[in-house]
């Protein structure tokens, strides 16, 4: 007898409403497709690296003449403005960009010389690629960062299995119409649905895992990981500050700060949560970024016009009601905002600015994930260090100063993988350039981005000739007589 299959409401964040479902993967299913991608992946990584970087090419064009339709299907899921209906143009410039670095990235790590270490010996290298890739991606910027590591992964010859958040699925549906245009493609690429004991599935399944989410989660992944002694990457999120200094253009300094505290919401791994401001400067920064604030715009009545949509996760807005009312019991005082409003069943949040703030309060410990900023005073340099440090986590951090020499020197001091100087939200410069790590718990693992990444999905062979005469055990003899 057939068994029903069992079904995933999704919610609209927008209206709040359930106006899309989604079939839950069984374990059967997993099973079966992680079974296909396993059987399809040796004649993919067989294609050499320039024969992937044909059909992907192939799949940028898929992606090209969809790239519109993309755009709105990451926007319905994420009810956002801002990059989501730039998601499909995005996809395309991250595969563009591994046609381009990929071959390269292989070349780079290939290796054929005589060992310096027994002249005689020939030293060759080969890289193989992981058979199959797990891939458990999260609800923001949910295509782009699904892709940050599935992309590069395929380009490695590795398959890849994705299980997209339940939250927001309707983008990687869309994708995958493009993926299916492309056979060789869609025989070592697929996805699977449902909530967390799915990705528990394709942990049990896959050779390697990348994991994007947060801290508690990422641990359940570490931990299941560990179990089947199996690699990870996870990329679990931040707590990044922002120092600017006595001598900074405050102009520019709050233009930046809002900017990149309350762009997509906040929503963002590497958002400004907490501001550090030289206490000669701090209530003229504070009357600027409460002024600038006031002009900032709610797409509740067009998702196209306004600058900050609605949370994506209805939990997460009360977490971050949750923090701002733990910091207003403690002391801090509301310049702006603070109250997670419903408008026609969509949960917005305006710019909220705090001051008075400490590291007692939630809002500055926690990962807020919301358009906060809490801005406390400082009044020596050693100490805004100490107290942009004072964190478990170290994902990126930003430094705006009078010059940029004075934001280099304060910046090299920060514990952070990336280190903004005179802005904020600059990841996207060091997109192809080279990867950087995480501190603390902002990650774990190898770099993310830029041609190294490549190598999370590959494995390193020796292949050691020898092209002299081989050792005669007889004619080994022990060096120092006498020894025991």
């Amino acid at each position: 007898m057939a068994t029903t299959q069992q079904m995933l409401a999704v919610r609209n964040p927008r209206s709040g409403k359930v106006d899309h479902k989604i079939a839950v993967s069984s374990r059967a299913e997993v099973a079966e497709k992680a079974a296909t991608l396993r059987a399809n992946q040796p004649a993919w990584e067989a294609l050499g690296v320039e024969g992937r970087c044909a059909v992907m090419a192939r799949w940028l064009g898929a992606v090209k003449a969809q790239a519109m339709a993309i755009g709105e299907a990451d926007a319905q899921d994420t009810g956002g403005c801002h990059t989501s209906y730039l998601q499909g143009f995005i996809t395309m410039g991250n595969i563009g960009g591994w046609l381009e670095d990929a071959p390269r990235a292989f070349a780079a790590l290939d290796y054929d010389a005589m060992s310096t270490a027994m002249p005689s010996v020939r030293v060759q290298s080969q890289v193989v690629a992981y058979p199959l890739t797990g891939v458990i991606s999260p609800w923001n910027a949910p295509l782009m960062l699904a892709l940050l590591d599935a992309v590069p992964a395929l380009f490695a010859g590795s398959a890849v299995l994705l299980k997209p958040s339940e939250v927001t699925p309707r983008v990687i549906e869309a994708l995958f119409e493009t993926v299916r245009q492309v056979p060789e493609l869609a025989g070592v690429f697929a996805y699977v649905t449902g909530p967390g004991e799915v990705g528990q599935a394709v942990i049990e399944e896959a050779d390697t895992i990348c994991f994007t989410g947060s801290v508690p989660t990422g641990r359940k992944v570490a931990v299941a990981c560990a179990e089947r002694l199996i690699p990870c990457n996870l990329e679990l999120g931040g707590k990044d500050p922002c120092v600017v200094t006595a001598s900074a253009d405050l102009e520019r300094a709050a233009t930046a700060v809002l900017r990149g505290a309350v762009y997509a919401t906040g929503q963002v791994c590497y958002s400004v949560e907490r501001v550090y401001v030289h206490r000669s400067v701090h209530d003229d920064f504070v009357a600027l970024l409460v002024e600038k604030a006031a002009e900032v715009r709610l797409n509740a009545d067009n998702p196209r016009a306004g600058h900050i949509g609605p949370f994506t996760h209805p939990p997460q807005g009360a977490i971050v009601a949750r923090h701002i009312n733990d910091a207003v019991r403690k002391g801090a005082v509301l310049r702006s905002g603070g109250t997670v409003e419903d408008i026609g069943g969509g949960l917005y949040l305006r710019p909220t600015i705090l001051t008075n703030v400490d590291h007692t309060m939630l809002i500055m410990q926690e990962e807020t994930f919301g358009p906060c900023l809490p801005v406390m005073a400082y009044d020596e340099e050693d100490e805004a260090v100490r107290l942009a440090n004072d964190t478990r986590f170290g994902l990126t951090a930003s430094v705006i100063a009078g010059t940029a020499e004075e934001a280099e020197r304060i910046g090299r001091r920060l514990n952070a993988g990336g280190i903004f100087l005179q802005d904020t939200f600059l990841t996207f410069a060091k997109m192809r350039t080279f990867g950087t790590d995480s501190f603390g718990w902002s990650g774990y693992g190898a770099p993310r981005i830029g041609p190294e990444s490549l190598r999370r999905f590959l494995r390193r062979k020796s292949l050691l000739t020898q092209t002299g005469e081989v050792a005669d055990i007889r004619n080994d003899h022990h060096l120092g007589e006498g020894a025991p």
